[in-house]
Protein backbone atom coordinates (compact mmCIF):
# COMPACT_ATOMS: atom_id res chain seq x y z
CA UNK A 1 0.00 0.00 0.00
CA UNK A 2 1.48 3.31 -1.26
CA UNK A 3 0.27 6.35 0.19
CA UNK A 4 0.69 10.13 -1.42
CA UNK A 5 -0.48 13.45 1.04
CA UNK A 6 -1.22 16.11 -0.39
CA UNK A 7 -2.17 19.77 1.59
CA UNK A 8 -5.21 21.87 0.08
CA UNK A 9 -7.03 24.44 1.68
CA UNK A 10 -5.42 23.02 4.49
CA UNK A 11 -7.47 19.72 4.53
CA UNK A 12 -5.33 16.16 4.31
CA UNK A 13 -5.93 14.32 1.53
CA UNK A 14 -4.19 10.76 1.25
CA UNK A 15 -4.13 8.84 -2.05
CA UNK A 16 -4.10 5.30 -1.32
CA UNK A 17 -2.85 3.18 -4.14
CA UNK A 18 -2.91 -0.82 -3.70
CA UNK A 19 -4.47 -3.53 -1.57
CA UNK A 20 -5.54 -2.27 1.81
CA UNK A 21 -6.18 -5.27 3.87
CA UNK A 22 -4.89 -6.38 7.08
CA UNK A 23 -1.39 -6.84 6.08
CA UNK A 24 -1.66 -2.37 5.89
CA UNK A 25 -3.87 -1.26 7.49
CA UNK A 26 -1.98 -0.79 10.76
CA UNK A 27 0.93 1.22 8.49
CA UNK A 28 -2.17 2.89 6.93
CA UNK A 29 -2.94 3.99 10.20
CA UNK A 30 -0.03 4.92 11.63
CA UNK A 31 0.73 7.09 8.72
CA UNK A 32 -2.22 9.43 8.46
CA UNK A 33 -2.42 9.52 12.40
CA UNK A 34 1.12 11.18 12.00
CA UNK A 35 0.31 13.59 9.29
CA UNK A 36 -2.87 14.82 11.16
CA UNK A 37 -1.07 15.19 14.20
CA UNK A 38 2.00 16.71 13.20
CA UNK A 39 0.28 19.02 10.75
CA UNK A 40 -3.00 19.93 12.66
CA UNK A 41 -5.50 19.08 10.22
CA UNK A 42 -9.11 19.36 10.52
CA UNK A 43 -10.59 17.42 7.84
CA UNK A 44 -9.47 14.42 5.58
CA UNK A 45 -10.45 13.03 2.57
CA UNK A 46 -9.63 9.61 1.58
CA UNK A 47 -9.05 8.90 -2.08
CA UNK A 48 -9.81 5.50 -2.81
CA UNK A 49 -9.19 5.59 -6.96
CA UNK A 50 -6.05 3.68 -6.45
CA UNK A 51 -7.23 0.89 -4.40
CA UNK A 52 -7.64 -2.68 -5.91
CA UNK A 53 -8.72 -4.11 -2.96
CA UNK A 54 -9.72 -3.87 0.70
CA UNK A 55 -10.58 -6.09 3.08
CA UNK A 56 -13.00 -5.25 6.22
CA UNK A 57 -9.59 -4.04 8.22
CA UNK A 58 -9.96 -0.64 5.82
CA UNK A 59 -13.40 -0.44 7.29
CA UNK A 60 -11.70 -0.16 10.54
CA UNK A 61 -8.87 2.44 9.50
CA UNK A 62 -11.83 4.25 7.97
CA UNK A 63 -13.76 4.06 11.32
CA UNK A 64 -11.15 4.75 13.35
CA UNK A 65 -9.90 7.97 11.63
CA UNK A 66 -13.75 9.33 11.03
CA UNK A 67 -13.53 9.15 15.05
CA UNK A 68 -10.17 10.72 15.04
CA UNK A 69 -11.20 14.21 12.84
CA UNK A 70 -14.49 14.04 14.74
CA UNK A 71 -13.14 14.51 17.63
CA UNK A 72 -11.26 17.50 16.39
CA UNK A 73 -14.77 18.66 14.75
CA UNK A 74 -13.64 17.94 11.42
CA UNK A 75 -15.00 15.96 8.53
CA UNK A 76 -14.07 12.80 6.98
CA UNK A 77 -14.63 12.49 2.84
CA UNK A 78 -14.53 9.49 0.29
CA UNK A 79 -14.02 9.75 -3.18
CA UNK A 80 -13.36 8.17 -6.10
CA UNK A 81 -14.93 4.56 -5.15
CA UNK A 82 -13.99 1.54 -7.55
CA UNK A 83 -16.64 -0.67 -7.92
CA UNK A 84 -15.50 -3.56 -5.83
CA UNK A 85 -14.16 -1.27 -2.71
CA UNK A 86 -17.93 0.91 -3.04
CA UNK A 87 -19.37 -3.07 -2.11
CA UNK A 88 -17.20 -3.30 0.47
CA UNK A 89 -18.13 0.13 1.97
CA UNK A 90 -22.02 -0.61 0.96
CA UNK A 91 -22.24 -3.54 3.25
CA UNK A 92 -20.92 -1.73 5.92
CA UNK A 93 -23.13 0.53 6.32
CA UNK A 94 -20.28 2.96 6.40
CA UNK A 95 -22.43 6.13 3.99
CA UNK A 96 -24.45 6.78 7.18
CA UNK A 97 -21.67 8.62 8.61
CA UNK A 98 -19.38 9.15 6.09
CA UNK A 99 -20.32 11.16 2.66
CA UNK A 100 -18.72 9.85 -0.85
CA UNK A 101 -18.08 12.07 -3.73
CA UNK A 102 -17.12 11.24 -7.30
CA UNK A 103 -13.37 13.21 -7.01
CA UNK A 104 -11.36 14.95 -4.91
CA UNK A 105 -12.42 18.69 -6.03
CA UNK A 106 -16.10 17.58 -5.45
CA UNK A 107 -15.09 16.38 -1.88
CA UNK A 108 -12.98 19.79 -1.18
CA UNK A 109 -16.34 22.15 -2.70
CA UNK A 110 -18.69 20.23 0.04
CA UNK A 111 -16.61 21.50 3.22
Amino acid sequence: MYLKFDNINNNLIVTLMGELDHHSAEEVRIKIDDRIDRDNFKNLIMDFSGVSFMDSSGIGVVIGRYKKVESREGKVLITSLTKNVKRIFELSGIFKIINTYNNVEEAISSI
